[in-house]
């Protein structure tokens, strides 16, 4: 079980807004602190809503807060916040990065979910710097090859800067992938696949050096499998889901930052 500090705890709810009080009175709005807590604590546990312990009030009243915030895109924006943060501070390291997929099965059903032959699910996706910070997230169907859910990522960047290089494991090797990459000024350097003919290869063993530190990528996904709320999907809304997944983000990030 992970801890929450009391300092990213605070970097939360600083960057999670208030809930404007209504002029014609009413009763008070929930305590910020202890919904946030809550909804770190269905994201750690992976419980049921319905197994949400007493002392972060009442459960209807923090999933109703987690639906209201993910629909006004609260914990994306806190995601980018944080990684603003980061880049304020130290920086990402864009020499290189990484990137990788991992599948998560979707026993909730829903949208978004692709078939597969480990069967229905999603895949999270995520490119990190040099360091293992994410510099982007996001979910999909688990269905298309992961090849093509590259672009999607870099239509959702943390930083500024673009990847030098991209470093992925074969299941990237794509001639297609390259070229679009290589549009854009990153170089991608990936293992090639068994079945590459020695006239079509495009990789020599220099660059594929790097591919050894690819391990970068695994603990990331790794950090974020130990918030057992992103291990298996059991939301039916694809938005809720990122809204943990961003939330679980937001929290490495802060982690870096904040200590």
């Amino acid at each position: 079980m992970l801890k929450l500090t009391d300092e990213q705890l605070n970097g939360l709810l600083e960057r999670i807004p208030d809930s404007p009080k209504s002029p014609l009175g009413g009763r008070p709005t929930a305590n910020k602190r202890k919904v946030v807590r809550g909804i770190f604590w269905m994201l750690d546990n992976g419980a049921k809503w319905k197994d949400l312990p007493r002392r972060f009030g009442s459960k209807s009243t923090v999933h109703r807060w987690f639906q209201k915030w993910v629909t006004e895109g609260v914990f994306e924006n806190v995601m980018r916040t944080a990684g603003r943060c980061v880049e304020e501070g130290k920086g990402y390291r864009v020499y290189e990065c990484y990137i990788d997929g991992s599948f998560c099965k979707a026993k909730g059903g829903g949208d978004g979910i692709g078939c597969t032959k480990a069967g229905k699910g999603v895949k999270t996706m995520v490119i990190v710097d040099a360091r293992g910070l994410p510099m982007a997230v996001d979910t999909m169907s688990a269905s298309p090859h992961e090849s093509q859910l590259v672009q999607r990522l870099f239509d959702f960047m943390l930083s500024d800067k673009k990847p030098e290089r991209l470093i992925g494991d074969k299941a990237y090797d794509s001639d297609e992938l390259g070229y679009q990459l290589g549009e854009q000024g990153i170089e991608l350097i990936a293992p090639h696949r068994e079945n590459r003919r020695p006239e079509t290869k495009t990789q020599d063993g220099r660059p594929l050096r790097r591919y050894k530190r690819r391990w970068t990528v695994e603990r990331t996904i790794a950090w974020f499998q130990n918030f057992r709320r992103l291990c298996i999907r059991w939301e039916k809304s694809t938005s809720l889901f990122c809204g943990f997944l961003h939330l679980g983000c937001t929290v490495l990030l802060l982690k870096e930052v904040l200590g």
